[in-house]
Formats: structure tokens, C-alpha cells, sequence
């Protein structure tokens, strides 16, 4: 009768993996793809090709594939850029029109199933650091636009990386299972009771510009807290955090005036603010050498965003006040010069302190970040000479720095908590290469 019971067991339990198995393949079985779609101008005629590639550069660059898809120093899209994640080290693939190693043996409905099924030319599963959990609203007629620019481009040969991910992570059936809990391919559908200009914001949002992509929590397994999450969340490995969009205490712009919001995406700096770290490198690479109409747009749809309150974090301590005296001592010697003593800094090259979002989050990653690196708003056309700051990582131990930012968070009417040395450690940890 015993083994009679463990046979049942063992029954169900390989006709559980079967079934569980079935599932996952039925799941990831999708690989339908949408009809090319005619890129028109707007009377209605098939665009010349030079038009077709020139929107298509465009679009590339909302997407802003250049950033991951160019190694510094290397030639434009072809590949080989590491990205870190905290499974191992992802490589971008060339996207030129190379035969052999990039695009050229590519047709636009391989181009399409990548972007819209995360799935590559030769079958196999793309990593999400690829992300097509955002492209997959791309329109049929903006893809084959970007191809049609790819296929342009010079073909540089550069043999794609193998990716540098820890097992089980680097296996097929790993992801597999990873796209049938957190991925379904999508399309960009516009909301009638909204205005054109919203629903081109939203498209240009959550589609090409994929800001989820760090703007979201991710959980242990790296899937975002939603497919249009923008409620913040720290930058896995970098450690960076994407602030909330939707939070008025963070990066929240419904009170800003349009046109702040238009200048701060097309030069990195505005009368509200400027763009440091991960940030700079998409004004740099992708939302510069947008329009102002489409930055006008995504400037509708982020200030009609709901309010939502930020993600809670565990209140840090009010600082000591022996912190406060070696900080405010710190301050003098380091930061006055520029920030001033009431903290108001310089309109135009130096950002104020006092009342600052940025210097009040709970999270005081970025902070942390900004000290110890120092740093620069991107070099734009609108701002090609950017005020930026020294770095203090060699200047300044970690509790100079928890001392020094405890301060500043209590001054001038701020009211965050204190910074911690072993804050700034950990922070300082995820800096080093």
C-alpha cells in the first residue's frame, strides 16, 4: 500500500511539472506578428525613403538605443555595452547592418518580433534589460521606421558578447518561466476622452521612452511593480534612486509650469531643477533631439498623472546635534562657496538646497551619490557648457558625509532625517567599479 502512495505521488508530481510546463510554453507561445504598417506623410502617401529613415533615426533616438547599443569610443549601435544587473552582466547586440554579426541577414518582421515579443531573429527569448516589456507598444508603422534607419547605418563587424549571467539565470527555460509571471505583449491603445497631445505623451512615455524601465520598484526576480508603474524605485546595481513621478514629494511635476518640464527633458537643466546621474544620459542621448511638441506632449501626460503618495520608507532619526555643528562645519568649507549660506544657490548654474525635493526624500541615495561623485548636467545644444560639482569621495570619510548631509536636510527649513556613515557606505560601495 506504501509504495502504491509514492507512486501516486510521484504520478502527480510529474504530471504537475508537465502541466506547469505546458503552461510556461503556452504562455511564451506568442509570437504573432502585426501586419507591416505603411509610414504615411500627412497627406497620405507612402513616405520617400529618406524621410522613412530620417523619422526612423528620430524615433531610435526617443528610444534611446544609442545609450545601451554604443560602447564609449565605439562606432554608433554596435554593441557589445555591458549592462549590470543583479543576476550578471548583459551585453547589447550590434545593431548595424552587418551580415555576419548584426542586422544584415534581419527582415522588418524579425525587427518587430524583438520590439514586440522580446523574442530574437533566430527564436531565443531576449533578456529584459532589452526593454521590450515597454517597446512591445511600439507602433507596427514607428518599428519598421527605426529599421529602415538601421538598415542605413554603415555595418560595422563587431561579434556579439556572451552574456555574463549566473546560472539559472543564463538558461532559456529560466526565462521562459520569468516572462510567463511578469510579460504579455501589449499595444499602445489611445484613451478617447483624452486630448491627442495626452495620448502622444502616453505613447511616448510608456512606449519608446520606456521610463518604467527605473521609474518602477522591481522585485527579487527584477519584474517591475507594474507594466506602467512610474510610483520610483531604487536602480538595481547602481543604486540610484528613479524618483516617483507621481509623488509631489519627489519628482512629481503637476505644479511646475509646462514649460520647465519641456526644458529641463531638452537641456537637462530648468528654472525648477536639473537631471544628474542615470537622468543625464537619457536627456544626452534621447529626449535633447526630441521636438518640443513631443516634449510638450510627455509634458501633458506627466502633469496629469495622479497623485499618488510616495513609497513608504522607515523615518531616518533626527540628526544629533554634534552631526548638525560638524556638518554646518563642513558646509562652510565645501559647499558655501556655490550653494551659499541660506542654501539658496545660483539660478541657472548652481541648484538651490533649501527646499529642495531632491535633498528631502527619504531615500538619500542620490545624495550620497552626488557628494561622492560629484557630477554635471548632460552637455546639450540648449546648455552646452553645464555648471557641475567636484567630487568629495577622496575629500571626505563616510561620516564627514552623513554629517554633512544630515545638516544640509535640517537647514533652512528642510525636515528629512539624519544620514547615517553606514548609509553612506553602502551608497559609496555601489559607486566603485
Amino acid at each position: 500500500m506504501r509504495h502504491r502512495w509514492l507512486g501516486f505521488a510521484l504520478a502527480l508530481l510529474v504530471g504537475a511539472a508537465l502541466l506547469l510546463t505546458g503552461v510556461v510554453f503556452w504562455l511564451n507561445r506568442n509570437d504573432a506578428v502585426v501586419a507591416g504598417a505603411v509610414a504615411t506623410s500627412v497627406g497620405g502617401a507612402p513616405l520617400p525613403a529618406a524621410q522613412l529613415i530620417a523619422r526612423g533615426e528620430y524615433l531610435t533616438r526617443a528610444g534611446d538605443c544609442f545609450g545601451c547599443h554604443t560602447p564609449r569610443g565605439a562606432a554608433p549601435y554596435s554593441g557589445g555595452r555591458g549592462i549590470e544587473t543583479p543576476f550578471g552582466t548583459v551585453y547589447s547586440p550590434n545593431l548595424t547592418p552587418d551580415a555576419e554579426t548584426g542586422l544584415g541577414r534581419w527582415n522588418v518582421d524579425d525587427f518587430w518580433r524583438a520590439l514586440h515579443n522580446g523574442r530574437s531573429r533566430d527564436g531565443r527569448l531576449l533578456y529584459p534589460a532589452f526593454p521590450y516589456p515597454n517597446y512591445t507598444r511600439v507602433l507596427r508603422a514607428d518599428a519598421d521606421a527605426m529599421f529602415a534607419y538601421l538598415k542605413s547605418l554603415a555595418p560595422v563587424t563587431h561579434p556579439n558578447r556572451t552574456h555574463a549571467l549566473r546560472f539559472p539565470f543564463d538558461q532559456q527555460a529560466a526565462l521562459a518561466v520569468w516572462r510567463a509571471l511578469f510579460f504579455r505583449p501589449a499595444s499602445h491603445t489611445p484613451d478617447p476622452a483624452r486630448s491627442a497631445e495626452w495620448n502622444r505623451g502616453a505613447y511616448l512615455v510608456e512606449s519608446l521612452g520606456h521610463c518604467n524601465a527605473c521609474h518602477s520598484s522591481r522585485n527579487a526576480l527584477g519584474a517591475p511593480a507594474g507594466p506602467l508603474d512610474l510610483a520610483g524605485g531604487l536602480i538595481p546595481v547602481q543604486n540610484w534612486y528613479a524618483p516617483s513621478l507621481t509623488s509631489p514629494d519627489e519628482a512629481s511635476v503637476a505644479d511646475w509650469e509646462p514649460q520647465d518640464v519641456v526644458d529641463l527633458l531638452k537641456t537637462g537643466v530648468s528654472t525648477r531643477g536639473s537631471v544628474m546621474g542615470p537622468m543625464t544620459e537619457v536627456v544626452l542621448n534621447g529626449t535633447q533631439y526630441l521636438t518640443r511638441a513631443d516634449l510638450a506632449a510627455m509634458t501633458t501626460f506627466l502633469r496629469g498623472l495622479p497623485a499618488t503618495p510616495a513609497a513608504t520608507v522607515e523615518p531616518a532619526a533626527a540628526p544629533a546635534p554634534g552631526a548638525l555643528a560638524r556638518g554646518a562645519k563642513l558646509y562652510e568649507d565645501h559647499c558655501v562657496a556655490c550653494h551659499g549660506a541660506e542654501g539658496k544657490g545660483v539660478p541657472g548654474a548652481y541648484p538651490a538646497l533649501a527646499g529642495s525635493r531632491s535633498v528631502t526624500m527619504a531615500l538619500p541615495a542620490n545624495l550620497v551619490h552626488i557628494v561622492l561623485e560629484g557630477g554635471f548636467p548632460p552637455s546639450t545644444e540648449g546648455n552646452p557648457r553645464p555648471f557641475g560639482m567636484p567630487p568629495f569621495a577622496t575629500t571626505l570619510d563616510n561620516g564627514n558625509v552623513a554629517d554633512l548631509l544630515s545638516y544640509i536636510r535640517s537647514a533652512w527649513g528642510n525636515r528629512a532625517g539624519a544620514v547615517s556613515a553606514l548609509d553612506v557606505n553602502r551608497y559609496r560601495d555601489a559607486a566603485r567599479p
